[in-house]
């Protein structure tokens, strides 16, 4: 955020005392410019912007107020540009169409680079747009100045460094106007991947000189906007293959593989390893307890081909599927420069289709198949009932009964399964439960995760997780963003409109608590975070360092732990807050979320 401008400091605006007219340029060099630059990226099919205040993006945020009111566009105004710029990232990460983010110049820039680089390794669009001084200012030491034009380096799918419009008569405005539109379609155009198939982030950098802005342009007529299509994996030169008949064959769907991974384990009689923020966790193919069956030389032993959607990072056994030599990996990346491939040997594919002449009645592929879900399921229910017999679910025959002895049996085991503690897997599986199609559910980067990704079931619902790092950064923010663009798009359809839940732990929530600060008069979006608080980083303990390294040092730098009083927390921020200590009382909180937005505390041992 830059700091307000003083007099004399020489970032200060001239305001105009009257208002601008209608549609008309005003004169002033910035606002016509900015005018002309974010009614183009309407046209191009932007809907969100994203302002962080400051001096010298003063003529950007005004014209984006305008174009607010006139209901062109929906404007989201954070004071950290860390919390906009996720911000942005989850509005892009739902809708798939680009945010455009807006800050002054400066640390606000930098304070982007983390939303920056998760778009870039995920593939998110995104436009950053940031104001700068104008070449004479630059390279002097002045005010509030750095080198931002490459400022995000190779994380940009294209950036450009635009010169201060200085239009002295209508005709040079025009020509600006006219650069201003060309701009804003390049850079809708490249955020998408509109000729590269390779969707990511586009920063402009523009600058500035005084007077800075005055009074905005109001705009009556509507505006007809769509987004350009995104490239086929032709042009990234990938193919579409035809796979063969052979049976020992596996498909993994790591982050954001989405349903055609399910679709081809379907169609293919092929087991379906797939994580839990995949979106492919469905379908009677599935492998819950992947994990555990590769290991196991009869399961994973066996593999001779594995195809992969998405970007796997929630287990070690996957990544050690994928470099056994003896395994052929064909990794499916119709977008995206880049592809996962460990073993550095993988095929990459635009598209796969599965073999012609497969039989899936036939014993092979019946056997094959039914041999990974039959086993995982076997897995999962010794889990269950290895676990605490109060958390498992009674009985429902005893109820059903006339014996007295059978009624207090079920009593009895019903009252202990509502007064049971909670422990991560059970958090873990109660917010699987309680999310459907039209909800959504957000994952942060966190030991919970990794704990839904070993039990949850099966279930078509949208799941959200910034896994391109896989950072913790920005959870907040980015479940803010995605709850905005779910519930907004559901009401233009004119659907019902569901919750977005989030399983976040107390770190990832500490990281972000910037992300709970909304700007009065925005609609807060139908938003719960579900904060699993175990006092600290309990995701190191597995670290292998953990077991000889000394308790004191490694608490103090991984353990990490606090003190914080989340409740106070929430009330300073004006969220509900309530806290979940027993089975009962956690279904309770998630079955009837208040409106707006509420933390759910669930207290956990470490």
């Amino acid at each position: 955020m830059g700091e307000p401008s003083t007099a004399g400091s020489g970032d200060g605006a001239r305001a105009s005392d009257a208002p601008a007219r209608d549609d008309e340029a005003t004169g002033n060099p910035a606002t016509d410019y900015s005018t002309a630059l974010l009614r183009a990226f309407v046209r191009a099919g932007v809907r969100d912007v994203v302002v962080s205040p400051g001096s010298r993006s003063q003529a950007l945020a005004l014209v984006a107020a305008s174009l607010e009111h006139s209901g062109h566009l929906r404007l989201h105004v954070r004071i950290d540009e860390r919390v906009g710029g996720f911000l942005a990232l989850g509005l892009a990460r739902e809708s798939g169409a680009p945010a455009v983010v807006i800050t002054t110049s400066g640390t606000a820039t930098a304070n982007l680079h983390p939303a920056v680089l998760e778009a870039h390794e995920a593939g998110v669009p995104l436009i950053v747009l940031t104001a700068d001084r104008p070449a004479e200012l630059r390279g002097i030491r002045s005010n509030q100045t750095t080198r931002q034009d490459g400022l995000y380096g190779v994380a940009v799918r294209w950036s450009n460094d635009v010169d201060a419009p200085r239009a002295a008569d209508a005709v040079e405005t025009a020509v600006e106007a006219r650069a201003a539109a060309s701009l804003a379609l390049a850079a809708v155009r490249a955020a998408v991947g509109a000729e590269t198939a390779d969707p990511g982030p586009v920063h402009l950098n523009v600058a500035y000189r005084e007077p800075l802005s005055v009074a905005a342009p109001t705009l009556h007529e509507p505006i007809v906007g769509a987004l350009p299509p995104i490239a086929g994996p032709h042009a990234l030169g990938r193919e579409t293959i035809e796979l063969d008949d052979r049976a020992r064959t596996v498909v993994v769907a790591g982050a954001d593989a989405g349903a055609d991974a399910e679709e081809l384990a379907r169609e293919a009689g092929y087991p379906l390893l797939a994580e839990v923020s995949s979106g492919a966790r469905f379908g009677p193919n599935l492998v819950v307890a992947y994990r555990e069956l590769l290991r196991e030389e009869s399961f994973g032993g066996r593999v001779e081909r594995a195809i992969v959607f998405g970007h796997p990072t929630l287990s070690r056994e996957i990544p050690a599927l994928l470099t056994d030599p003896e395994v052929e990996v064909i990794v499916v990346a119709p977008t995206g420069a880049q592809a996962y491939d460990p073993g550095h040997r993988a095929r990459i594919v635009g598209a796969v289709r599965p073999p012609a002449a497969v039989d899936l009645r036939s014993p092979e592929v019946r056997g094959w198949v039914g041999s990974w879900v039959f086993a995982s399921r076997r897995l999962i229910e010794d889990a269950e009932r290895a676990a605490d017999p109060a958390a498992l679910a009674p009985d429902v025959d005893k109820a059903r009964s006339y014996e007295p002895a059978d009624a207090l049996a079920f009593a009895k085991a019903e009252l202990a399964a509502v007064r049971a503690p909670i422990t991560r897997p059970l958090l873990a599986e109660a917010l699987w439960r309680y999310t459907w199609p039209h909800d959504r559910l957000v994952l942060a980067a966190s030991r919970l995760i990794r704990d839904a990704d070993r039990i949850v079931p099966g279930k078509r619902i949208r799941v959200h997780s910034n896994r391109g790092l896989a950072g913790i950064d920005g959870t907040i923010a980015t479940a803010t963003g995605i709850a905005i663009a779910s519930q907004a798009a559901a009401a233009e359809a004119g659907n019902p409109s569901g919750v977005t839940r989030v399983l976040i732990g107390d770190l990832a929530l500490l990281h972000d608590v910037g992300a709970l600060l909304c700007a009065p008069g925005e609609e807060r979006p139908h938003l719960q975070l579900v904060v699993g608080n175990d006092g600290g980083g309990t995701i190191f303990d597995g670290l292998e360092v953990a077991a000889t390294a000394g308790t004191a040092a490694f608490d103090r730098v991984q353990y990490t732990p606090h003190d914080v009083d989340i409740a106070a927390l929430a009330a300073a921020y004006g969220w509900d807050h309530r806290t979940a200590r027993t089975k009962g009382e956690l279904d309770q909180a998630l079955s009837a979320p208040p409106g707006g937005v509420s933390i759910v505390e669930v207290p956990l041992r470490r």
